[in-house]
């Protein structure tokens, strides 16, 4: 398992990683920024434009540690949420975590959505549980961070383009050092980062 990560880290594993294929006709770098890219024109936050930037990061470092491919889920949400813990605050942490979930959740109450989904996903689904029931679903809809899960759930699905965006990963430095800072702050004036199941 990858220690967490610090911003040079991540910045390490996308060069050394991103170009691998997204299995969509994207790389994980350019469903990444344009996932990221997305959110900044839709006028989300920052804290959700960078969750989206680094939602896949679990991937990410599976694919580092060679443990892709075997037909199981390697639970890349949880993986990612973790490798981050301590560098970034819950509003970048917990979509991250969540946006599996939220997948599961859109296919079991939105019609249409299951059938618009590529066959990439839908067998990632699978192998993530498959839809959720009517009670998880609407457990799910109760959850902190629902709303933005679900956000970021649309946006992994609006960014697989096979036109280029144009942006690079250092154009999101600023943001997510900013970001940064302001956990760090958050953290040594004793409010501390609430920890959440995923």
């Amino acid at each position: 398992m990858t220690p967490p990560l610090t911003l040079e880290g991540i910045a390490r594993l996308y060069a050394d990683q991103g170009r691998n294929h997204y299995g969509e006709g994207v790389s994980q770098i350019e469903h990444a920024l344009q996932c990221a890219s997305l959110a900044e024109a839709a006028g989300e936050p920052d804290s959700l434009v960078i969750a989206a930037l680094l939602h896949d990061i679990g991937h990410l470092a599976a694919d580092a540690d060679g443990a892709v491919g075997d037909g199981t889920d390697d639970r890349h949400e949880v993986t990612g949420a973790q490798l981050l813990k301590g560098l970034f605050g819950e509003a970048v942490r917990r979509p991250i975590a969540l946006h599996v979930a939220a997948k599961r959740y859109l296919c079991a109450v939105e019609p249409g959505y299951f059938e618009a989904l590529s066959e990439a996903s839908k067998e990632s689904l699978r192998l993530q549980g498959g839809p959720f029931d009517a009670v998880a679903a609407a457990a799910f809809a109760r959850r902190p961070g629902f709303r933005e899960a679900v956000a970021l759930r649309r946006l992994d699905d609006a960014g697989k383009s096979l036109r280029p965006c144009g942006r690079r990963l250092e154009d999101f430095e600023p943001i997510m050092r900013r970001l940064i800072a302001e956990a760090a702050a958050r953290q040594a004036g004793g409010s501390g980062l609430r920890s959440f199941r995923v």
